[in-house]
């Protein structure tokens, strides 16, 4: 990616060295619940949602390595690069784009969405408008998912923007009332559709990024789809468990990943993105 030198976004707030800390707080189960989200591909927000955490927190001082302050650079950079991009597409439709606050932590985080441990990975809470990372996920995107390169690193923020997009549009919220009253397994296929359509929205952004800004260079939209393979339910199921249960993926299949991140990339379109309409995703 020709990142080097670009706009960096204000919207990001660093909460690394917060430590949490005393009686109560998070339990055992919750913890279990939120690495079974993590490694079966489910949104860890709504695992978390709900949970009220008792520990005090304070902030200490955080002292990042290189490496970190290159990452923190480069993702400050690909926000400011979504933001351009959907605040001209939300424009083209009339409306303004409100850009979401991508929140760094270091371990443990409390989101409106509850209280995460680094190891739920990236999410998005949509209670409060907020993207959340800890950096060292990007270690175990390479090593443990093998999915190495900038670009699949800009699709995991990419991807999570899409949700942000999500609850701008009144997406989420409707798919999120329609979750409740259907069964476990019916809830599981609509939060694919939603997970998949975050997919063809981070397509949306690269088509757009790279027209206007020549952002990519060769091999990059290999790495995004790379990276999309990694993370599907039927591959993140059968590394864990051995075998895969269609019925409980939650983001989609690796192949249903890929293919609506490339017809996002392909069409540069929100239009072509919607995935619940689709009788075949």
């Amino acid at each position: 990616m020709r990142w080097a030198g670009r706009r960096s976004s204000s919207n990001v707030e660093d909460r690394r060295g917060m430590r949490f800390k005393g009686a109560g707080g998070i339990g055992l189960g919750t913890i279990v619940l939120a690495l079974i989200a993590l490694y079966f591909g489910q949104d860890p927000s709504v695992v978390l949602q709900g949970v009220q955490p008792t520990q005090q927190a304070e902030q200490v001082p955080y002292e990042e390595s290189a490496e970190e302050a290159q990452l923190r650079e480069f993702i400050s950079v690909v926000l400011a690069d979504t933001e351009e991009t959907w605040a001209a597409l939300f424009a083209m439709n009339g409306s303004t784009y409100q850009e979401p606050t991508l929140v760094l932590f270091s371990g443990a985080v409390e989101s409106a969405c509850g209280f995460a441990q680094a190891a739920v990975g990236p999410f998005y809470c949509p209670a409060d408008r907020q993207l959340y990372i800890d950096l060292s996920f990007y270690r175990d995107l390479q090593t443990r998912f093998g999915a190495p390169g900038d670009f699949a690193q800009a699709y995991v923020i990419a991807h999570e923007v899409g949700h942000h997009v999500q609850t701008l549009l009144g997406i989420s919220e409707r798919n999120m009332a329609a979750r409740r009253a259907v069964s476990q397994e019916e809830a599981n296929a609509l939060s694919v559709r939603q997970e998949l359509q975050a997919d063809c929205f981070a397509g949306v952004w690269a088509h757009n990024a790279n027209r206007e800004r020549q952002l990519l260079e060769p091999g990059d939209i290999e790495e995004g789809l790379n990276a999309a393979s990694a993370i599907g339910d039927d591959r993140l199921q059968q590394q864990s468990r051995g075998y895969v249960a269609p019925e409980s993926f939650t983001h989609g299949s690796s192949e249903q990943r890929m293919r609506w991140f490339k017809r996002g990339y392909e069409s540069g379109d929100v239009n072509a993105c919607d995935t619940f309409s689709q009788r075949e995703l």
